[in-house]
């Protein structure tokens, strides 16, 4: 009996798990997240009612010409690690030659990891530009209870880690909208990036952006640097919402006229979508809570639901 129960709980381990809804993208990926999990459980129904575990083995199938790939995991050299505060990390991945990952604006890409035999699936976006040859970046956050965090955290300069994808995305076309709004929470950060960038490297793209990020201190704001570059473009504005700062005095002057602290509530929402400079189209990205409560002041501003872009 001791052996049976064992041999269970060794299936249940080797069990697909199937996708929280955090992570479709609900964009209509083909195939979707939830597609291969369908085809990876009726695999592993067929391996364990013969008792084969080899069966599962093409499960783990990867290619091996280094091509990102939605329906296999592909692995990929992790170059350099930077850590950007005390739980946010920034990788940079190898790609041989000078290849590119050619991703559409915002679009992310799942990785792949194993904790205590365990497979864990996170969708993650890429912050380097779509077309940036022989390399690509992902900022990551790792949380202290994240079973993705624990397998994140032991990551070196020289592991292999496993991604596949492209998935979702916002189909981004120049000069589209007059001005685009980005509501970003912490990581909620990432798929602005590529579109900022793109909107930047194009002299021939007048869209306005007005990108509000909200993290909790001024210390937690990612990538300053870029960030304040890209201000400085003439079609580019930045705000920053600080729920824990209690005031602006301490903060570098350049920041101070631009910051707010507190939430980001119905009220700043108005006062904001009132100083943008045409009528915007928003793109949100943060936690499930944050983007309910972006809808509901969007909602409360005017803004109808086609004009919003949730990633």
């Amino acid at each position: 009996l001791q052996t049976m129960s064992g041999n269970e709980d060794d299936w249940l381990a080797l069990k697909p798990q199937e996708p929280s809804p955090s992570q479709c993208c609900g964009s209509g990926c083909k195939p979707c997240i939830y597609d291969v999990y369908e085809k990876e459980l009726a695999q592993w129904e067929k391996a364990k009612a013969k008792q084969d575990k080899s069966l599962l083995m093409e499960k783990k199938e990867q290619s091996s010409n280094s091509e990102l790939n939605p329906d296999t995991f592909t692995a990929f050299n992790i170059s350099s690690v930077e850590q950007l505060t005390e739980d946010t990390y920034q990788y940079k991945f190898e790609l041989p030659g000078n290849s590119s990952l050619r991703l559409s604006l915002g679009q992310h890409i799942v990785l792949r990891g194993m904790v205590n035999g365990l497979e864990v699936q996170r969708a993650y976006t890429p912050i380097s530009p779509g077309n940036a040859e022989g390399y690509f970046e992902v900022l990551m956050k790792c949380y202290e209870t994240g079973l993705m965090s624990q397998y994140i955290k032991t990551w070196k300069k020289g592991d292999t880690v496993f991604w596949r994808g492209p998935f979702g995305g916002f189909p981004y076309q120049p000069n589209k909208h007059g001005e685009l709004l980005m509501l970003a929470s912490g990581t909620g950060l990432t798929p602005m990036l590529p579109i900022l960038q793109s909107i930047t490297d194009d002299e021939e793209d007048e869209t306005f952006v007005t990108l509000v990020g909200c993290f909790r201190t001024f210390d937690k704001i990612y990538l300053k640097p870029l960030l304040q570059d890209l201000a400085r473009y003439w079609n580019i504005r930045i705000f920053y919402i600080l729920s824990q700062e209690k005031s602006l005095e301490k903060l570098p002057w350049s920041y101070q006229e631009n910051t707010y602290t507190g939430r980001l509530n119905e009220d700043l929402m108005k006062t904001i979508i009132n100083s943008c400079r045409r009528k915007p189209f928003v793109l949100i990205c943060g936690s499930s809570a944050f983007n309910e409560d972006m809808s509901r002041y969007l909602k409360a501003a005017g803004i109808e639901e086609n004009s919003c872009f949730v990633f």
